[in-house]
């Protein structure tokens, strides 16, 4: 599975931006996906995942981000989404998008940049 994210840049506090992750490959055996994010000295967090539609299409979020990011996910597409407004200077991170197949460790993309000016 090969995933590339696209979406990042630069944007005012308050702004939106709104994330894509395309996969390809083997993407028949992922049953859940996220996005995850890592600002400079800081470990990676979570910020939201989803299962498959056929797995509930069920969804999470971390507090930090609850009522601002909605996760979704095409499909038909295999194109996953984070749609991400009322950003905050705190959002600032390389977000990076994963994807998990039964059996075989975590899918990664390279990673898209986000920075918020305050």
């Amino acid at each position: 599975v090969h995933l590339v994210e696209s979406g990042g840049g630069l944007v005012q506090a308050g702004g939106s931006l709104r994330l894509s992750c395309a996969a390809s490959g083997s993407t028949f055996s992922i049953n859940a996906m996220g996005w995850y994010r890592q600002a400079p000295g800081k470990q990676r967090e979570l910020v939201a995942t989803i299962l498959i539609i056929a797995r509930g299409g069920s969804t999470n979020y971390a507090d930090s981000v609850k009522g601002r990011f909605t996760i979704s996910r095409d499909n038909a597409k295999n194109t996953m989404y984070l749609q991400m407004n009322s950003l905050k200077p705190e959002d600032t991170a390389v977000y990076y998008c994963a994807a998990v197949s039964p059996g075989t460790p975590a899918y990664w993309g390279q990673g898209t940049q986000v920075t918020v000016s305050s």
